[in-house]
């Protein structure tokens, strides 16, 4: 590309043209940039790493999902409301019930009752980190608050099964060390950073201009808060809330521990049952032989959930999209 006038002069300061002695300037680069080149192949490298690696799973997943489905059909699997993988003879396929709805239904129990303990002080701390807390509280409190998210997840089951569940006990009738209750309340804690850090990003990103329209208006923090900032910032905090659903989904620790091993088709939150990485943990422990029916059922399992959390994804990324606000 050059610079020229079209009678082929050059402007000068005042706008007027003047002689142009020499060849045209050219601003295209004269040599290519090999730190350029290394670097945008680097961050294509790790880009399609991550495809690959998702493609990986899918396909070591398939062989043993379609071995498990020669024996058991879509429907039992998918609608039946008894699951006894590892009981009675461990080759034999016909003296079991493959009905997966019992570790479908204490998973998404569990999950709700987390959201339910972290939405809340997540965003309560959200809000008031980014609207209320001084510059000096906020770099204090916020990496105290996203310390919680590296507290290793067995140290949460064990509070949960001696703290939480001796606490409730008496308190609501719950029968036994197991239950739902408990490990969802635990597991509600452990991602209160997760939904609190992102939401207080996304709030924190929001214009001051809109602040500062909203207080002309005459409108008090609150206010200002509720009706400004948290529906500028919906799209962020959305994000921020799905991530939390994500982990508490594929939590295995906790829900290992605290909710018992015992998969039972009931809504009831005072009831132990368990999850489907519950039933990971305990199958993949050692005991189950390799080409056992309980084997296949690993990895039908952990196709389900690789297609929960997918289908979570795609949603969150529509409701993203959909309430995105640009500034």
């Amino acid at each position: 590309m050059s610079i020229k006038t079209r009678d082929g002069g050059r402007p000068d300061s005042g706008g007027h043209p003047v002689a142009w002695e020499g060849p045209p300037v050219d601003l295209t680069a004269q040599s290519p940039r090999i730190g350029e080149k290394i670097i945008k192949a680097v961050l294509v490298s790790a880009a399609a790493l991550s495809v690959l690696v998702t493609v990986g799973i899918v396909a070591s997943l398939f062989a043993p999902v379609a071995e498990f489905f020669t024996h058991v059909s879509v429907g039992e699997f998918l609608f039946g409301t008894e699951w006894t993988a590892l009981f009675g003879d461990k080759f034999n396929w016909d003296d079991k019930s493959w009905g997966v709805l019992p570790l479908v239904t204490a998973t998404l129990m569990i999950t709700l009752i987390s959201l339910v303990v972290a939405v809340p002080f997540g965003l309560g701390a959200a809000i008031y980190l980014s609207e209320y807390a001084s510059q000096r509280v906020r770099k204090i409190f916020k990496p105290i608050l996203e310390i919680l998210a590296g507290v290793p997840t067995v140290v949460y089951g064990f509070l949960a099964l001696t703290v939480i569940t001796p606490i409730l006990k008496p308190l609501l009738g719950i029968e036994g060390i197991y239950s739902m209750i408990s490990p969802g309340i635990v597991m509600g804690f452990m991602i209160v950073p997760t939904v609190a850090s992102l939401s207080e990003d996304a709030m924190s990103a929001v214009p001051l201009a809109l602040r500062q329209g909203s207080y002309a208006l005459g409108a008090n923090r609150m206010q200002t808060t509720i009706r400004v900032v948290f529906p500028a910032a919906l799209s962020g905090i959305v994000a921020a809330i799905v991530l939390g659903i994500s982990r508490a989904i594929g939590e295995t620790m906790i829900v290992a521990i605290a909710a018992g091993n015992m998969p039972l088709f009931t809504a009831d939150p005072l009831k132990g049952a368990q999850t489907m990485t519950g039933f990971i943990a305990q199958a993949a422990s050692g005991d189950t032989p390799h080409g056992s029916p309980s084997y296949y059922a690993l990895f039908a399992i952990g196709a389900l959930l690789f297609v929960m959390t997918l289908l979570i994804n795609v949603i969150s990324i529509r409701l993203v999209r959909k309430y995105r606000q640009a500034y």
